[in-house]
Parts: structure tokens; sequence; C-alpha cells
């Protein structure tokens, strides 16, 4: 048997558990960022979907959360007065939305 073959049957035994989900943890938490600023422009494309949106537009929005861009795709309910926007669950203010895009229903 080669030594490549003898480590690999070692492999599934981690000798120190859970090392890899700290190591996935750390680079996780290395990757966090502060968020930036959006031009004007953005803004008043943001704010111009946000008034235009009916309950259940199918919409993508990618917006701010704990240090990282994320993206969600779903169906809307908007509050303007409390100023969120909320897809399948996701309660988004209008502060952390960096974009929005209304998604045409084919």
């Amino acid at each position: 048997m080669s030594r490549a073959d003898r480590a690999k049957q070692f492999a599934p035994f981690d000798a120190l558990k859970g090392l890899q989900e700290a190591l996935r943890l750390k680079e996780y938490e290395h990757e966090r960022s502060l968020k930036g600023d959006i031009q004007e422009e953005k803004i008043l494309e943001i704010s111009s979907v946000i008034k235009n949106l009916k309950k259940n537009d199918l919409v993508e929005v990618v917006f701010f959360e704990d240090g990282y861009n994320k993206k969600i795709k779903g169906k809307s309910i908007v509050d303007i007065i409390d100023g969120f926007i909320k897809i399948n669950e996701k309660v988004i203010k209008f502060d952390n939305i960096l974009d929005i895009t209304l998604l045409d229903i084919v």
C-alpha cells in the first residue's frame, strides 16, 4: 500500500475535533467588513423602487448585515412607516439595503 493510500484511511478520523469548523468560523469572521457609503444616485434609485413596490412583488435585495453583503430573493412586504421590507420572513431595514431589483414574473 502506498503512503498516500495509507494516509487516506485515517482521514475520516479528525484528530482535533471541531478544528475544521473553527477554521471556517475564523475565515468567516476574517472576511467581515464595515458598511460602505452608497452614492446619492443609488439611494434615489433604491427609494424609487421601494416607493413603487406592492405587496407580494417579486424582488431581489442586496443588503448589509453583520459585516457582510447578503442577497435574498422573494415576495416583498413593505412597511414605509417603520422603514423596513420583509422578504421570506427576513426583515431588512431600508438603511441596510444596498440594491433592490423588481423581478419580472414570467
